[in-house]
């Protein structure tokens, strides 16, 4: 059963649910990290408005995801390639 939470945006009360407690940890934590990343741009940034910050965030926030997701991909491709060679290795004692 879905747990009701609050998480608070800039200054703004969102009503979520979450379906466990490893959902809600996550869910806080990304809170908590887009209003320290929006604290940083609003020190930096005097005079932008709540949408201009709040796009920067989630620009910046996309920008760190698909740089990790390419890291993922290439550690996955090389992985394969190690097995691969590791395979190929022991094949080639077994001879």
């Amino acid at each position: 059963m879905d747990q009701k939470i609050s998480i608070k945006i800039a200054e703004r009360t969102f009503n979520l649910s979450a379906s466990s407690p490893e959902q809600e940890e996550v869910i806080r934590l990304a809170a908590d990290a887009i209003n320290k990343r929006l604290e940083n741009y609003t020190r930096k940034n005097p005079g932008k408005t709540l949408v201009e910050l709040m796009s920067m965030v989630a620009l910046n926030e996309c920008a760190c995801r698909i740089s990790f997701q390419r890291d993922i991909d290439a550690q996955k491709a090389e992985t394969q390639q190690l097995v691969s060679d590791m395979a190929n290795y022991l094949a080639n004692i077994e001879k």
